[in-house]
């Protein structure tokens, strides 16, 4: 009798699991059609983590990395590298200021909210420079644990979520053109994934202004983790330098010098932005009410204040000085 039970048991959570990576896969395939925006895409994954549990949750992480990677990259087929310098140029000033704001007051905050010394840093540093991204850099330079990684990822893929939705929104009120909403998505919203993702939505200028500052800002976790190496004394043997970059700036020269790659560039780009769209999706299938709960309130409130403090006066200088 208890042999029959527990096998039944099993036949039947082995049933549940399979119907769910049937349901996942179907959500997936779902997200590969035209008329999946990439806030479409990031709303049914936080509806699907809502419902049940991602069955391939272990990959996740992995995938979602190497699919924004691969995705901007082939965006960058889509882009003349003349213009992304001068959309480089004109971000660096906003970038440098952020950066050495944002970081300044999260770690002041930190200390005075009494979150974890680490678990600050990397919300601190994943608001300043780029998402998760910087924080997947700089957690083993200051040696963080796990638990100090989830709730740091947490916050910033919670309020990631939200920007992707609003930002257009706003952009849009205030009559912001492509150049300005390009700029503070850039300087505003922390991971890669929402900024392309918000960006695109808005238009192709905004998109190419975006993901170029973007990258150039990305560029700051390496020095950004040397100064983490020395002021938490852990050496810097661990730093991990974000190469796609270079491939991203590659991407963008043989667009514009090689004339017979003009002829396949748009379905390269078509191609990377269903990779976006698919990251997104990933990233929504990954914030379930359980990871939601485990981020904690103060951590998240300081997540809060730094974005709403970066938002605030970069969406001012954006439109008093751009």
């Amino acid at each position: 009798m208890n042999t029959t039970g527990l096998k039944n048991t099993h036949q039947q959570f082995s049933l549940n699991e399979n119907a769910r990576k049937i349901i996942f896969i179907l959500a997936l395939l779902v997200c590969l059609l035209p008329i999946i925006s990439p806030p479409l895409a990031l709303l049914l994954g936080l509806i699907l983590a809502q419902l049940m549990e991602n069955p391939f949750l272990h990959l996740n992480h992995k995938a979602i990395n190497w699919l924004l990677k691969i995705s901007v990259v082939g965006l960058g087929f889509g882009m003349n590298i003349f213009s992304a310098i001068q959309a480089g140029r004109e971000g660096i000033l906003f970038t440098v200021a952020s950066i050495i704001t944002v970081m300044t007051v999260g770690i002041i905050a930190g200390h005075y909210l009494k979150v974890d010394k680490r678990t600050s840093f990397l919300i601190s540093a994943g608001t300043a420079i780029c998402g998760g991204s910087a924080i997947a850099a700089l957690s083993p330079v200051i040696k963080a644990g796990e638990k100090q990684i989830s709730v740091a990822l947490g916050v910033i893929f919670i309020l990631n979520s939200i920007a992707l939705f609003i930002f257009p929104i706003i952009g849009h009120r205030l009559h912001l053109s492509q150049t300005q909403f390009g700029l503070w998505c850039a300087i505003a919203i922390h991971d890669t994934s929402s900024v392309v993702g918000a960006a695109s939505h808005y238009g192709a200028q905004a998109l190419q202004v975006a993901t170029t500052v973007k990258l150039a800002r990305a560029l700051w976790i390496i020095p950004v983790a040397f100064i983490t190496a020395f002021v938490f004394k852990t050496g810097n043997k661990q730093i991990q330098i974000p190469y796609f970059i270079g491939l991203f700036i590659l991407a963008m020269a043989v667009n514009t010098y090689v004339p017979f790659v003009k002829t396949i560039t748009p379905f390269i780009t078509s191609i990377a932005k269903t990779g976006l769209t698919l990251t997104l999706f990933l990233i929504g299938s990954s914030l379930s009410l359980k990871v939601l709960k485990s981020v904690g309130v103060v951590p998240l409130f300081q997540g809060v204040m730094l974005w709403v403090l970066i938002s605030g006066v970069s969406l001012w200088a954006v439109i008093t000085l751009a």
